[in-house]
C-alpha cells in the first residue's frame, strides 16, 4: 500500500476509485464505502482503489493513524491518504477541492461517499455537489446509503457512545470487530510477576479514546498468537500510577517470559467490573486472582 501522511504534497497516478472521510474507526458503514472502491478496482486493474482521510488530529479518536493505516493496509487497499486537516485544504471551495484535488492530485475516475458526506469550506459541499460537478470533471460517483445496527444509522458518534458505556459487545457489533489498544509493552512494577502473574502494560496514546476504566475480558495477539485475557484499563488507584495504562494478563503466559518491548494488540471483549481502590495489596491480589477465574470462566476453560 501506498502511504501520505501528514503532508498536503501527495500525487496519486491514475485512474483512481476514492472513497473519501475521516474514517475514525473504520465502522461496518465505512467498510462499505471501502469494499465498494475495491470492487471498482477488481472490475478494472488500470484503477487503483484509494482511501483519502481528512485527519483533525483531535482527542477522543477510535483510532490512532497507526491503526488506521494498519487495518486499512488488511482490507487490500491500494493507496492511503492521511491529510492534515490545515487551512490549505479545509479553506477550498468545494469545485476548487474537486479540481485541484480529486482529479489534480489523485486522478479520480470514481468518487464513492456516503450519503452524509460534506467538504470543502464550512461543510458547503455535499453529494449534491459532487452530483452536478462530476460530468464536468469526469467522474462517476456512488453515492452509498448507511449502514443501520438496531434501527439506527452506523456512526462514529454511535461507536462512542457504546465505547463510553462499556458495551464491549455493542461496540463489535457496529465495527464488526471488537475494540483494540495496541502498542509496545513497557516496564511496569513487576507486581504481577511477583505474584505467578506476569502482565503487559501499555501506555496509549492520549489521542485514544478508551471504555470506562476497569477490568475487561479481552484477547491479546503478540508474536501472531491469540491468548485469552484479563485487562485492567486506568490509574491503578490501589498502587496510584499517575498515567492511564493497559495492564494485560494473558492465560498461559510464563512467569519468565520477557514481555518488555514486545509489540502486542489487546482486543476487549466485555466489561467485567469498574476500577476499585482496595485497602491493601493483599486485598488487590485476591481480586486479581478472583478476576483470572471469572475470565478462565467466560472462556469456558
Amino acid at each position: 500500500m501506498v502511504y501520505f501522511h501528514g503532508t498536503t504534497d501527495f500525487y496519486i497516478e491514475g485512474p483512481t476509485a476514492v472513497t473519501l472521510g475521516k474514517f475514525d474507526g473504520i465502522h461496518r458503514g465505512h467498510q462499505k464505502l471501502m469494499r465498494r472502491i475495491l470492487e471498482l478496482e477488481k472490475a478494472d486493474p488500470a484503477i487503483r482503489s484509494t482511501a483519502f482521510v481528512f485527519n483533525s488530529n483531535k482527542n477522543d479518536q477510535l483510532m490512532t493513524a497507526a491503526e488506521q493505516k494498519s487495518l486499512i493496509a488488511e482490507m487490500g487497499i491500494s493507496n492511503l491518504v492521511n491529510c492534515p486537516f490545515v487551512p490549505e485544504i479545509t479553506g477550498m471551495l468545494p469545485e476548487e477541492f474537486v479540481r485541484e484535488v480529486l482529479i489534480g492530485k489523485l486522478h479520480a475516475s470514481h468518487v464513492v461517499v456516503g450519503t452524509d458526506f460534506r467538504f470543502g469550506y464550512k461543510r458547503s459541499g455535499d453529494t449534491g455537489v459532487l452530483r452536478d460537478l462530476q460530468h464536468r470533471y469526469g467522474f462517476s460517483l456512488d453515492v452509498i446509503e448507511k449502514e443501520r445496527y438496531m434501527d439506527r444509522e452506523i456512526s462514529s458518534t454511535y461507536v462512542r457512545e457504546a465505547l463510553s458505556s462499556g458495551d464491549m459487545e455493542l461496540v463489535r457489533a457496529l465495527l464488526g470487530r471488537s475494540y483494540t489498544v495496541e502498542g509496545t509493552v513497557v516496564r511496569g512494577r513487576h507486581m504481577g510477576t511477583g505474584m505467578g502473574m506476569p502482565t503487559a502494560n501499555l501506555v496509549p496514546p492520549e489521542e485514544k479514546m478508551l471504555p470506562p476504566n476497569g477490568v475487561y475480558f479481552s484477547e491479546t495477539l503478540m508474536d501472531g498468537e491469540k491468548y485469552r485475557s484479563v485487562t485492567n484499563i486506568g490509574y491503578k488507584p490501589t498502587i496510584g500510577e499517575t498515567f492511564k495504562g493497559v495492564e494485560t494478563y494473558m492465560f498461559g503466559i510464563n512467569t519468565k517470559d520477557e514481555l518488555y518491548g514486545r509489540e502486542i494488540r489487546v482486543s476487549l471483549l466485555h466489561y467485567l467490573r469498574p476500577e476499585i481502590r482496595f485497602d491493601s495489596i493483599d486485598d488487590l491480589k485476591q481480586q486479581i486472582r478472583t478476576d483470572i477465574r471469572s475470565g478462565k470462566e467466560y472462556f469456558g476453560e
